[in-house]
């Protein structure tokens, strides 16, 4: 019998697999799809789910959240299972707050979340399984989702409720290829050191699917991020992971498009800062920035302005957040009632990103932010990360930089306008305004020392590492895909 002497091909790099992946992705965001839905037909599809079961959110008195209480010892909300998350005070101390610091409610929840999007080639083309899911806090109920979004409590049970499909594509090791897998932060602003486990993982055979899933490409899911609140903030998160670096030059053509191609995707594109410059600016804002956080008894946040009542804690300024309860029915979860404390944003935010054509590369204008939540100090964040509300009238904050600059630009100038939903299984209707902006020619490039010029292959590059980039800025960095 003949020997076959032939030698194995070696393993590919990894640099080289993350550049085959980027090339299939890039692929992808070009496809309109082969499936029997449509972009179009989706909007439609979500609200027949809605329409299909019950769904309700009711606010209630604290006194009406079964298995939850306000401790004796302290005032901080729990649950009886000592589990899910609890709402305690938080005393934060940083450069830019008085002396003396702050103190605020935040959400305490350790537990490490799963959001896993399962993915597979359709007639040679990446597609997408998206779930259709209701989440309490978003303003229309359901949104596109991950195939799995849940939490650790979820997947292990502590709720008593039904199974959730497709887990085992992410925590059994071997059953699917990863393409993406690390750990991102969720809001600063309302959690303290919140991580998801962001991932795809990609099978080569045909699955069962509900009525609640569809595949999609990612052509198609950038044409829905044009439209407000229907990927919710966890797919947005994901995908925003996928890899664009070495993809293959963009073309040569002189358009906008072109440029975002080229930013995104070719390994040659000039930029104005090199990788180990960025890693140091940003190391040395870690390392130089002060940010003590200190967890404190939740009764003690009145020191600062919070006052309590049996059906909310809200700041006496009338601005911030509030923490209210919230009694909820969803036919199709895991569980299809239960009760929970909710943080409701008292005003909308401005996310916005200022983009700029600079050596013929489009660069995108980050600042490195610290929150009072962060992990690690400071993450990179929009140009503009704030409230705008909270910056006029009496007794507001001074106005950010570059508030102005998006507030005056001509409509003309943006790029991407939208409204999107936050984090709908903790925050009750948080919405945001996100926007590209495109700087004149006459912007400066020069910067203030918390602000540099990055190109989104580089901001990609970074979503290979957990708390680079905070969330609002992964939702801009896959919306800024639609654009070319």
């Amino acid at each position: 019998m003949p020997t076959d002497l032939r030698t194995p091909a070696p393993p590919r790099s990894a640099a080289a697999d993350r550049a085959e992946t980027a090339r299939r992705v890039l692929l992808s965001a070009g496809s309109a799809g082969g499936t029997p839905m449509t972009a179009d037909q989706v909007p439609a599809w979500l609200a027949e789910q809605a329409r299909r079961g019950e769904y309700r959110v009711t606010p209630v008195p604290f006194d009406r959240l079964r298995g939850w209480h306000f401790e004796e010892d302290g005032g901080n909300l729990r649950h009886e299972s000592g589990r899910f998350f609890s709402v305690e005070g938080l005393h934060v101390t940083a450069d830019a707050l008085p002396a003396g610091g702050r103190r605020q409610p935040i959400i305490v929840q350790p537990e490490v979340g799963l959001l896993g999007i399962v993915a597979r080639e359709i007639d040679g083309v990446l597609h997408f399984l998206m779930q259709a899911k209701m989440e309490p806090g978003n303003v229309n109920a359901f949104q596109l989702s991950p195939t799995v979004q849940a939490t650790r409590s979820n997947f292990t049970g502590v709720h008593r409720g039904r199974g959730i499909p497709f887990l085992d594509l992410f925590l059994e090791r071997g059953r699917a290829r990863v393409l993406v897998d690390v750990l991102q932060s969720e809001q600063a602003d309302w959690f303290l050191a919140k991580r998801n486990r962001n991932m795809i993982v990609e099978i080569d055979e045909d699955v069962e699917t509900g009525e609640e899933y569809r595949w999609l490409t990612l052509g198609q899911l950038l044409r829905l991020l044009r439209l407000d609140n229907v990927v919710n903030m966890d797919s947005r998160s994901v995908l925003a992971c996928l890899p664009t670096a070495g993809a293959g030059p963009a073309p040569a053509k002189d358009t906008a498009a072109a440029a975002v191609l080229r930013s995104f995707h070719d390994p040659a594109a000039p930029s104005v800062n090199g990788t180990t410059e960025l890693h140091s600016w940003l190391t040395g804002i870690r390392a130089l920035r002060e940010l003590d956080q200190r967890r404190v008894p939740l009764r003690e946040v009145a020191e600062d302005g919070w006052r309590f009542s049996g059906t909310e804690i809200g700041h006496d300024s009338g601005r911030r957040f509030r923490v209210i309860g919230a009694d909820i029915a969803a036919s199709g979860r895991e569980v299809a009632s239960w009760t929970q404390p909710m943080i409701q944003p008292q005003v909308p935010g401005l996310m916005a990103l200022i983009v700029k054509r600079i050596r013929g590369t489009v660069h995108a204008l980050v600042q490195a932010r610290v929150d009072v939540g962060h992990l690690n100090v400071a993450e990179l964040a929009p140009t503009v990360h704030c409230r705008p509300a909270d910056h006029t009238g009496p007794g507001s904050e001074p106005f950010p930089p570059y508030l102005t600059d998006v507030l005056t630009a001509p409509a003309a100038r943006f790029r991407y306008d939208t409204v999107q939903s936050e984090e709908g299984g903790r925050f009750y209707h948080a919405e945001n305004r996100y926007t590209i902006v495109e700087a004149p020619d006459d912007f400066p490039e020069d910067l203030p020392e918390d602000y540099a010029w990055l190109t989104f292959a580089q901001l990609t590059e970074l979503l290979t590492h957990g708390n680079y980039l905070n969330v609002e800025l992964r939702t801009l960095v896959v919306c800024a895909r639609a654009l070319a």
